[in-house]
């Protein structure tokens, strides 16, 4: 039988609407993005308790992309935001749908989005990778849904306030559309 979260826990307050998170870990390493901005920029999104957020600066070659991943052993979330940054396309896949025909062939279905502001790429990624966290630490699942986690951070990353509600309608799937 599962055991409910204390009252006032993150787990709790993390699917009540309007209440409000304890502060997130956060430490940025980017001159010119204070710990506290960026932690306002991610203000609304659920948090990951234990974990410390980490946002470090990406020096790309040729052109600016995403990159973040989670260390479960460390508890350590790592945000890497394009530095110098402009404005970049990523085609994000989020879904996949199987082809008719003899065999498991699928073909991935894809959204196009334009990151123009440093904002937009740590919510994203924050995100993506929150839904690893979530798969494993609450779930416990394997957390290697890339699919899911693609899907989760689409669907969400402009939106004001996520929930773990909007974690399970990414795991289900509902349709293609991008509310």
């Amino acid at each position: 039988m599962p055991t409910a979260d204390p009252p006032g826990s993150s787990a709790e307050s993390m699917s009540v609407p309007g209440a409000r998170l304890p502060a997130m870990r956060l430490t940025s390493a980017l001159p010119d993005l204070a710990a506290e901005r960026a932690r306002d920029m991610l203000a609304g999104l659920p948090d990951a308790p234990g974990y410390r957020i980490v946002v470090k600066p990406l020096r790309y070659r040729t052109r600016p992309h995403l990159a973040a991943w989670t260390e479960f052993d460390e508890r350590r979330i790592t945000l890497q935001v394009p530095q110098p940054f402009l404005p970049f396309g990523e085609i994000v896949p989020y879904a996949a749908r199987r082809l008719p025909g003899k065999g498991l062939r699928f073909v991935w279905i894809t959204e196009g989005v334009t990151f123009r502001h440093p904002r937009e790429v740590l919510r994203f990624l924050y995100l993506h990778e929150w839904m690893h966290w979530y798969l494993r630490e609450r779930l416990g699942k394997r957390s290697a849904a890339e699919t899911a986690c693609d899907r989760f951070a689409l669907w969400n990353y402009r939106r004001r306030a996520v929930t773990e509600a909007d974690a399970q309608a990414a795991l289900r799937r509902r349709g293609d559309a991008l509310a």
